[in-house]
């Protein structure tokens, strides 16, 4: 029990705020603050019903009659460190407008939040940013709650600061939505019952890659399936959280954890949390997947093309752009080409190629240079001819609005300038 600070009004006042990024500390590059896509204020209504952790929370606030306070939500997709600089620039804009809220009177807190952010000199910005508004002239008196990704490198000092966050439950995120309502509620709950819940945390001491992670494959849909029985079986836990991690970040807190959020014992929920981390152990090679290499799938590809009765898919996890890799590399063009297999397509993000192809007319043939430039220690440029089929503003509308796209940026995509080309049948 948490004593109540506010009246019924002011608890149904509550600050929203956002800060959104997965981290690859392998990279050589830095996030700028430039790289952030901001909402301020009256831009976050926006948000609502484009799929988002954003648009989930408006919906329930709604809902459940609450006076949002919108301050700022800034969004970056996965990519290297961020500068400590992008992080203060969000806490000189938030600061204010939390501090005038607190002084005003609020009910609670809710942050959009990724869990696996980390900036120059902070291994754990998302427990920074809770510390920060709970040291606030009132801070300490509100709860604070929110959503977070499944891929959170979550600490023990950022969860048991908090009060009410939910995890995703689904990987690839097509529940973020949704996991930020039920983050809502959650954090509606507490504010309405002035009875503040305790979050334990446990971690098993596992890392596991992007493709061992899956919910739809062992081990974490075994873990996730746990989870939803321990909140079943016990009442009083409000939420488990089972976070796989993301393992491309070098941080002290990188690895597999589980919280509860309990209104309950906590002993009980201690023990929740210790079956989760035996099943784990239990599991980890499960989770260790290691994909077989191109040069071996190379005369399925070949064989299956050839065959042409249904889409070949090659997925390479190392250069996913949607897990923070620069997306740049080269190795699956080249093997194409080198192999002669046509008929294909293979995604090279170089806004330095794509320049150069939108001053040119369409059907231009010619040589172009692309690819391999973020990182000459994996990878170097290819050289090659192509012609111009077409270039586009790379702006579109996802069809799919619970994809894993939306999780991170609703349905409104801008990529940004595009351009296709094509070598010996390979569009590039």
């Amino acid at each position: 029990m948490h004593p109540a600070r506010y009246d019924a009004p002011m608890r149904r006042r509550v600050l929203i705020a956002g800060l959104f990024h997965e981290t690859h500390t392998f990279l050589t590059e830095r996030t700028p603050w430039s790289a952030f896509a901001i909402r301020r204020g009256e831009e976050f209504f926006a948000a609502r019903g484009d799929g988002s952790p954003l648009a989930g929370v408006l919906e329930i606030a709604n809902e459940r009659g609450w006076q949002v306070i919108p301050t700022i939500d800034a969004r970056a997709t996965p990519s290297g460190t961020v500068e400590d600089s992008a992080f203060e620039q969000f806490w000189s804009e938030l600061r204010p407008a939390a501090e005038s809220a607190l002084r005003q009177g609020i009910g609670g807190i809710f942050l959009v939040l990724h869990g696996a952010m980390t900036t120059d000199t902070i291994s754990d910005p998302e427990g920074e940013l809770v510390r920060r508004l709970q040291a606030l002239p009132g801070g300490s008196d509100v709860p604070i709650g929110g959503v977070l990704d499944l891929h959170g490198n979550i600490s023990r000092e950022f969860a048991e600061a908090a009060q009410a966050f939910v995890a995703y439950r689904k990987n690839p995120h097509t529940d973020a939505c949704e996991a930020a309502r039920d983050g809502a509620r959650l954090l509606d709950r507490v504010m309405q019952s002035g009875r503040w819940p305790t979050t334990l945390h446990a971690a098993p001491g596992i890392v596991w890659p992007p493709t061992g992670v899956s919910t739809q494959d062992e081990p974490m849909r075994v873990l996730e399936e746990l989870a939803r029985e321990i909140e079943r079986k016990h009442p009083d836990i409000a939420a488990v959280n089972v976070f796989a991690s993301y393992s491309f970040a070098d941080t002290l807190d990188t690895g597999v954890s589980f919280t509860a959020v309990t209104f309950g014992d906590p002993d009980e929920a201690r023990l929740a949390l210790q079956s989760l981390c035996d099943e784990a152990i239990r599991r980890r090679e499960q989770g260790n997947v290691v994909p077989p290499s191109l040069e071996s799938l190379l005369p399925t590809i070949q064989a299956e093309v050839a065959r042409g009765e249904t889409p070949v898919v090659v997925v390479e996890p190392s250069d996913n752009i949607g897990g923070g890799a620069p997306g740049d590399l080269t190795h699956v063009f080249r093997a194409l080409a080198a192999h002669g297999i046509g008929n294909s397509a293979v995604i090279v993000n170089d806004p330095a190629a794509v320049a150069e192809m939108r001053s040119r007319p369409i059907g231009w043939r010619g040589s172009l240079t692309f690819g391999g430039r973020s990182d000459t220690r994996f990878d170097s440029p290819v050289t090659c001819e192509v012609e111009l089929l077409s270039t586009s503003d790379g702006r579109f509308t996802l069809e799919d609005r619970h994809s894993h796209l939306a999780s991170m940026c609703g349905v409104q995509i801008d990529m940004g300038p595009c351009a296709v080309v094509q070598h010996a049948g390979i569009r590039v």
